[in-house]
């Protein structure tokens, strides 16, 4: 069964997907990911974002998962604790994320070829679904 079910196409379609994933491979191999001075919680404050000082502790946010777990090793059956113990979690979880930022240290000129082959790459994957008449 030929792509889409129509004759002829084959060579079009897997050109394409190997057209699309070496435009992919190659753009986000020019990602680099760091991490900043001030997450999304510990930021809040700080004057980057307009408040009252700056701050690039990052301590403060372990206090309520600390606080949760130090409640359920003293009673395990207080809901409140569980609670607070996966609030503080998430919020060290989000804190984390919120410090990655990606850097793309690349020419325009091979930004623009590399989306061109995925543009061209997803543009013959079309084809390949499209009826070829033979003569």
């Amino acid at each position: 069964m030929e792509p889409g079910g129509t004759q002829g196409g084959t060579g079009a379609f897997f050109g394409g997907i190997a057209l699309m994933a070496i435009g992919a491979w190659l753009l986000f191999d020019s990602v680099q990911m760091v991490t900043g001075m001030s997450g999304w919680f510990s930021g809040m404050l700080g004057a980057g974002r307009g408040g009252l000082w700056t701050t690039t502790s990052m301590g403060i946010i372990f206090v309520p998962f600390l606080a949760g777990i130090f409640i359920l090793f003293f009673d395990a059956k207080a809901k409140w604790a569980w609670w607070l113990t996966i609030i503080g979690l998430l919020v060290v979880i989000i804190e984390i994320l919120s410090r990655i930022q990606f850097v793309m240290n690349s020419k325009t000129s091979h930004v623009l070829l590399m989306l061109a082959m995925i543009a061209g790459g997803a543009g013959l994957v079309l084809k390949g679904y499209r009826t070829q008449n033979k003569k």
